[in-house]
């Protein structure tokens, strides 16, 4: 028997979200995400598969994980587990972390924003992050319901 939690992307529950995170990313940037078609899990599986960086976070006052595909688990080094477990600031050194939270609130204030800067692996790499792209998620009634970013240009510094 397969996982669930190594094949996060088979949950009903993720599925869902990475409807949500495709939806919302159209929304508003205008443009896909990802070219993927089938069945709403072979399109999570193409998203947790993606070549590029990919997480998101709740609605938390210190808001958690809920979503990283496999380059951002392997990218951050943790499991599935770990990494929804994890508050999102702790990916942020606390030297960047005012400018983190400048760009999470443009970011809730227009929808999106596009950033670059340093983070930081569970295990204390520090990497720098090139033209990511930092969006609000919108659930299916049109409410706020997280963030999620993007990046592919990534080096360990």
């Amino acid at each position: 028997m397969t996982s669930m939690i190594e094949f996060p992307w088979q949950q009903e529950t993720i599925i869902i979200h990475s409807q949500r995170i495709l939806n919302s990313f159209q929304h508003w940037l205008g443009y896909s995400l990802l070219d993927v078609s089938g069945s709403s899990r072979e399109i999570a599986q193409g998203l947790f598969e993606a070549p590029f960086i990919l997480a998101s976070h709740g609605t938390q006052v210190s808001p958690i994980f809920n979503y990283g595909n496999r380059k951002a688990l392997e990218q951050w080094e943790m499991s599935w587990e770990e990494f929804t477990r994890t508050p999102s600031r702790k990916t942020a050194e606390a030297v960047v972390q005012a400018e983190r939270d400048r760009l999470l609130a443009e970011a809730a204030t227009k929808g999106f924003s596009y950033f670059s800067g340093v983070r930081i692996t569970s295990t204390g790499k520090r990497f720098q992050i090139e033209d990511g792209i930092l969006w609000n998620l919108l659930d299916e009634q049109h409410q706020y319901s997280g963030q999620a970013a993007v990046y592919s240009k990534c080096e360990f510094i």
